[in-house]
């Protein structure tokens, strides 16, 4: 088994849990955009309207945002806090050159 294998990958995963009629969600979109222009990572999008199981894990917490699967943000985003998050993920997943 390859070692590396446990290493984070390259680029960042966020996800952005959202639902209809949300307007911090649309908030959350937009700080996280304006953070991903700065330091790169791809965005997931994940609309919980009529999926029963992320229904009743998020609705009372929207927006939620994770990186790389676990939970950063509920409500709000912090874009300076989700900006070191990334930043320090980099510095702990590149080893050495």
């Amino acid at each position: 088994m390859n070692e590396r294998s446990a290493e984070p990958p390259a680029v960042a995963a966020v996800t952005l849990y959202t639902g209809r009629g949300c307007h911090l969600c649309e908030e959350a979109r937009w700080l996280l955009e304006a953070v991903r222009a700065r330091v790169p990572f791809v965005l997931r999008e994940v609309r919980i309207d009529g999926q029963a199981e992320l229904e009743e894990r998020y609705r009372s917490e929207l927006p939620v945002v994770e990186l790389d699967g676990t939970k950063l943000f509920k409500y709000r985003v912090d874009p300076a806090a989700l900006e070191r998050a990334l930043r320090a993920r980099r510095r702990v997943g590149d080893g050495p050159v």
